[in-house]
């Protein structure tokens, strides 16, 4: 029932790194982007499909689920793996998100929070305490604890304030948490403010915690903004336990945050982007709806080893999106998720390899440089 993290291999120029992190539901591969699973399921996409395109470990949201079915649920079936079906290592979020994302309809005080629930009204009570229990009850093996974040833009003082909270609310969810199989991750907040990210990953680490996560980034500041922060923090994390750079799924940022050290990403950006009918391809977002792929009988990316670009063409999933019919949605997700698997697989035989800062050369770039 351990988790470990070992270290396989270091860029000679930067911090990235390759390693593994060992749970009880097998290994992760780090470099590594992780879907994510809301609602105990990636969305269009089963959880067959969801291995096949190299996934090892999978997200779901403690907040969402405690809505809908409610984890008595869950744990009544088996927990989450057994719910969906899903036989590797899982992630769950706190539901401190949903501190940000739910700004209007929610009052935060010391205790916790309280939400209205978009789905009936009823008034939610979420505390640190509360947190650790519903995420003891789903299951996953790595549990991140309730946190304050703080939105962009915030003054100072009010950043300050989360992040104390933050710091506290994480005290009280290590007193909560029951489980030795699952591992509770801290997570480092104080929004653009360098000074309060670094004393926040230094209060954290003498806590000496299974994992470490970045959050609090992606929240509306530029992107140009989360380089610094990652920067800031990252080598300030313990060389032997994971980190985690909470809802970031796109090339440049993944790249940046790996020179840093990050080991795990993750980001709902496949499927969505999926659901709108847009694929990524080599770091492009395509519109595979437009008129000029009705005839265009190449796969997505011919270098793709997906199921989708290895039965399929351009002009049949155009048709599929101009018909309105699922399986496109499901098709497009598969190659998007695929892809940033890949990508992340890339960078960690790059780092493996020594050619990481060569071979990435331009997404290491800040945005706008070339």
């Amino acid at each position: 029932m351990g988790f470990s993290f070992e270290c396989q291999g270091q860029c000679s120029t930067t911090h990235a790194r390759a390693g593994v992190f060992h749970t009880p539901h097998g290994v992760v591969e780090t470099p590594r982007f992780m879907p994510v699973g809301t609602l105990a399921n990636v969305k269009t996409v089963t959880p067959a499909q969801l291995k096949a395109t190299g996934a090892q470990m999978v997200l779901a949201n403690t907040y969402h689920l405690h809505l809908q079915p409610g984890e008595e649920i869950v744990e009544e079936a088996g927990g989450l793996h057994q719910f969906m079906q899903w036989h590797g290592p899982m992630l769950t979020d706190s539901g401190g998100f949903q501190v940000f994302s739910l700004s209007d309809m929610r009052v935060i005080e010391e205790e916790g929070v309280t939400f209205r629930s978009p789905r009936d009204g009823r008034m939610i009570h979420l505390t640190p305490e509360r947190s650790i229990q519903i995420q003891n009850a789903l299951g996953a093996d790595v549990i991140m604890a309730f946190d304050e974040c703080p939105p962009y833009p915030a003054t100072y003082e009010a950043v300050a304030a989360a992040t104390d909270r933050t710091y506290r609310w994480l005290k009280r969810c290590i007193t909560a948490h029951q489980r030795p199989d699952q591992a509770l991750f801290g997570i480092v907040q104080g929004g653009v403010y360098l000074d309060l990210r670094q004393q926040a990953a230094r209060d954290l680490v003498e806590l000496d915690l299974p994992g470490y996560a970045i959050g609090g980034v992606s929240v509306g500041e530029p992107a140009e903004f989360i380089e610094p922060i990652v920067k800031a923090t990252a080598p300030l994390l313990p060389l032997n336990k994971p980190r985690y750079l909470m809802g970031v799924g796109s090339y440049r940022e993944m790249a940046q945050a790996i020179a840093a050290g990050v080991d795990l990403f993750d980001c709902v950006i496949p499927t969505r982007l999926g659901r709108h009918g847009n694929a990524l391809v080599k770091g492009e977002r395509w519109n595979l709806k437009n008129a000029g792929f009705r005839r265009d009988h190449q796969p997505i990316d011919a270098d793709c080893p997906c199921y989708t670009c290895q039965n399929f063409t351009r002009a049949y999933v155009c048709h599929l999106l101009r018909s309105q019919e699922a399986l496109a949605y499901t098709l497009i997700s598969i190659h998007n998720i695929t892809e940033l698997i890949r990508f992340t697989q890339r960078i960690r035989e790059s780092i493996l390899s020594d050619r990481f800062t060569t071979d990435f050369a331009h997404w290491l770039q800040p945005r706008g440089d070339r």
